[in-house]
């Protein structure tokens, strides 16, 4: 296991870092969100993160995090974690997601968008979404492809119980995090041309919805390219175990 007494510093570090991207941009740091990719990392290193201000942490897997919840029932909600899902979700886990989840980054086609509204709709939820949008069309990652994005979406905009406030994607990997920043662009300029349509312009804030972009190689260009949520799991954690 990593060393947990290293973990405040290395938050610290992320922290700072995206400080000084929102000042490189003229962003103001409380609008970015800082996901801890916990997936992987034991409950130690959930509560280690908690306890040193981290509040919102991001799970792959469903049976995973609620083994984790389990573990950090001692830290309930509002004071405890906030739990994000940010890999794929299959129709057959959205119940089980929907014990935990109150926000899912990985909303990669209608049919589970609709099965999300269903469940959260006969548990009385209110649940927030993110489209993911496979920007670099790579055959191995999930999402909607930006070329009639917004057709394909339309329908999602009518869902009642399941909220989509914004856009995530995954870019093709680089080795240089600049090597991002064209599909970071891309990501945005796409929901800037979502949030001037009627079926997204009165259900998201002003400035558009949010974007779920950037991980613990590129979050700083995200950041400058206006990402409301980076997933940091490596810069925080260490390696995965």
């Amino acid at each position: 296991m990593n060393d947990l007494r290293q973990l405040p510093a290395r938050l610290a570090v992320v922290r700072a870092r995206i400080a000084a991207a929102c000042a490189r941009a003229g962003r103001d740091p409380a609008a970015v969100v800082l996901v801890g990719v916990s997936k992987t990392h034991p409950a130690a290193a959930v509560e280690a993160a908690w306890r040193a201000g981290l509040a919102v942490f991001g799970e792959n897997r469903v049976q995973e995090a609620l083994g984790k919840s389990a573990e950090l029932a001692h830290l309930p909600p509002p004071q405890g974690p906030e739990w994000h899902l940010i890999g794929p979700l299959q129709s057959n886990k959205v119940r089980p997601a929907l014990d935990l989840f109150r926000t899912i980054h990985s909303i990669d086609r209608p049919k589970i968008a609709a099965a999300v509204d269903r469940e959260a709709a006969a548990r009385g939820l209110s649940v927030v979404g993110f489209a993911e949008v496979n920007v670099g069309g790579e055959a191995s990652k999930h999402g909607f492809a930006p070329d009639g994005l917004a057709a394909a979406l339309r329908p999602l905009a009518d869902l009642t119980h399941l909220r989509i406030a914004g856009l995530m994607a995954i870019p093709p990997a680089g080795e240089r995090p600049e090597e991002s920043r064209p599909w970071f662009v891309r990501l945005r300029e796409l929901r800037d041309a979502l949030a001037a349509r009627p079926e997204w312009r009165d259900r998201w804030a002003a400035g558009g919805g949010w974007l779920s972009m950037g991980m613990s190689h590129d979050f700083a260009v995200a950041v400058e390219e206006g990402a409301t949520h980076v997933r940091v799991g490596t810069a925080i954690f260490g390696a995965r175990p």
